[in-house]
């Protein structure tokens, strides 16, 4: 039977393991920094909205911030045009990130690393 001080010590460790993603500015954005989408903005017109008390014009967008469905995905930055962002996938491809849509968070160098070999896919050789 493990002694509470070994279970405080394992858990401890554990916690010492863990690290956290920083959500960043754009302007904190740098080649080469794995990062991974936080969250994503949806604009939605107003006159979907079916309430008596809305008050906005039916012309003016509503601004909705999602969870992204590719939250967690490595993904390394190429290239810098703010407000756009060119990021590799680990299978190779390039995709473009607008961060006006997109909120951004630096993850854990190891971390991504790890996730990053997990996602890469096993490319056939060619034979010359």
């Amino acid at each position: 039977m493990a002694s509470s001080q070994q279970t405080r010590t394992k858990a401890t460790l554990a916690a010492a393991e863990a690290t956290l993603a920083k959500a960043l500015a754009p302007e904190d954005i740098r080649t080469g920094d794995f990062v991974t989408p936080l969250h994503v903005v949806a604009e939605i017109p107003s006159y979907y909205w079916f309430s008596e008390s809305w008050s906005l014009p039916a012309d003016q967008p509503v601004r909705i911030r999602l969870t992204s469905s590719i939250d967690g995905l490595p993904l390394k930055v190429q290239s810098l045009c703010l407000p756009f962002v060119l990021v590799k996938q680990a299978t190779g491809e390039g995709l473009t990130l607008d961060l006006r849509k997109y909120q951004l968070a630096r993850l854990d160098r190891r971390y991504a690393k790890r996730a990053w070999k997990a996602y890469k896919k096993r490319r056939p050789k060619k034979h010359a």
